[in-house]
């Protein structure tokens, strides 16, 4: 598990905006841990968890996006598994934490989620998948915070 930055823009939601996106930081050879669009009525919200948070900003700068954030993200890689996502998220709401929103992909014996929770359950959670990481494989996900 690590800490890393998480960024913000919102969009036209109109075909060929998020392909700008990702080819400006294609071309900026700025590397992506995740991604995650949403539409917002006629705008859509697209999250970035750049490798380089520094190369992130001065893409984002250059080509004159209003970015939002950082915002902090924990990030755990670990393997597939049945019911990895449910154990998880049945551990957090064991915990009483409410999963604010989550997305998650398995490809090739790994999968991965990030998943947002309230600000005021950031450590909590941390305390909850870490207790997880000493009783099964490490689960790959990613918390992020919402709020300042």
């Amino acid at each position: 598990m690590r800490l890393v930055d998480y960024f913000y823009v919102t969009i036209p939601n109109k075909a060929g905006e998020g392909a700008r996106l990702l080819q400006t930081l294609q071309q900026a050879r700025v590397n992506l841990l995740a991604f995650s669009a949403f539409p917002q009525g006629r705008k859509a919200q697209v999250d970035f968890v750049p490798e380089d948070a520094a190369a992130f900003r001065a893409a984002a700068k250059k080509a004159k996006w209003k970015v939002v954030g950082p915002k902090k993200v924990f990030l755990v890689q670990g393997d597939d598994r049945l019911g990895a996502c449910a154990d998880l998220i049945g551990a957090l709401a064991r915990a009483g934490i409410n999963v604010i929103a989550w997305d998650a992909v398995a490809v090739h014996g790994r999968y991965g989620a990030i998943f947002w929770v309230a600000p005021k359950d950031t450590k909590k959670t941390q305390k909850v998948i870490n207790s997880m990481m000493v009783q099964i494989d490490p689960v790959a996900a990613a918390i992020a915070t919402l709020g300042p």
